[in-house]
């Protein structure tokens, strides 16, 4: 008799199987073995895995009269404004920190200019294209 260990569904059984009488020229015969659950020894490991990187959206570049709108890219609550209305920023600074899905998200100046008008505050709950700010 021979053993093997085989896995179903993620549970593991140990099969017997005995070969009966096979002759080379003859079709195979099938096989009946008796299968019974194997138990589970030992501990249990737990594995870590990383989430997926996952690309991240940024603001839509949208102008209007005043200048260009900063909306936010998905819903979250500011925790962070790193500048003032009237404080110059260049595309690409870091203006804004958004915590979504318990990330922390930097949405970034989609131009260069000046900081015309905010319209968040600190602990602001925000939707998908809610406009943050205006550069102009």
């Amino acid at each position: 008799m021979k053993q093997f260990k085989i896995k179903v569904d993620g549970k593991e059984y140990l099969v017997e199987v005995e070969e009966v009488g096979a002759v080379e020229s003859s079709p195979a015969a099938p096989v009946i073995a008796k299968v019974e659950p194997k138990e589970r020894t030992g501990e249990t490991k737990k594995v870590e895995t990383k989430p997926e990187k996952t690309e991240e959206k940024q603001p839509a570049l949208v102008s209007s009269a005043e200048g260009d709108e900063l909306k936010a890219p998905l819903p979250g609550k500011i925790l962070k404004i790193n500048f003032l209305e009237g404080d110059s920023v260049n595309e690409g600074d870091t203006v804004v920190i958004l915590e979504a899905m318990k990330m922390e998200n930097e949405i970034l100046a989609n131009s260069s200019g000046k900081i015309k008008k905010i319209f968040v505050a600190v602990n602001d709950m925000v939707e998908t294209d809610d406009t943050l700010l205006i550069i102009g």
